[in-house]
């Protein structure tokens, strides 16, 4: 059983809650969202496994999660990307943002999303159990793909990525050195 961190709209700390419990009952809790670039510049997506309890399918940022109760933000970011890619990094927060949205399955997200970025090298070992596939693109075709084909794309990322790319289109050349 894995339990959240439920927050109020300032993510301050209001309780824990078995995760599924959240996600049924649309809690808002704490979560984050970490973008991935290589050397290039390009961003890594994943495409969540099919088994995954909702989005299953769908292309994201590189990794997104639940810290622990107790856990800090940025500590269960560098976790959950060394579980899920085998990637070592040091993420570097760039804004927050609350959403709700139905994502099927009778369930919801409602999450204080914590947004990182970070830059990595090395083989990407992904967790099956977590990730179909993996690719690099960049911002402009990501763009682009987004724009044709919103539905292959998770909520969460289609709030955040404009975000990071606005970021990114300003501070890319710092992000990569």
């Amino acid at each position: 059983m894995e339990n959240v961190v439920l927050v109020n709209e300032r993510d301050e700390p209001t309780g824990t809650c078995e995760k599924m419990h959240a996600h049924r009952n649309a809690l808002l809790h704490r979560a984050f969202s970490v973008f991935v670039l290589n050397e290039k510049g390009e961003m890594l997506l994943q495409q969540r496994a099919l088994n995954k309890y909702h989005s299953g399918g769908l292309w994201t940022n590189a990794c997104c999660s639940h810290p622990r109760p107790g856990e800090d933000i940025r500590t269960a970011a560098e976790r959950r990307v060394r579980e899920e890619l085998g990637l070592t990094v040091q993420p570097e927060k760039l804004f927050d943002f609350v959403y709700i949205a139905e994502v099927g399955n009778g369930l919801w997200e409602h999450e204080l999303d914590h947004v990182f970025i970070a830059t990595a090298a090395g083989p990407i070992k992904a967790d099956e159990l977590e990730i179909m596939d993996t690719r690099f693109s960049t911002i402009a075709a990501i763009e682009r793909e987004i724009a044709g084909h919103e539905e292959r794309f998770t909520v969460w990322f289609k709030i955040a990525f404009p975000k990071v790319a606005a970021r990114l289109k300003t501070d890319l050349p710092r992000m990569c050195s």
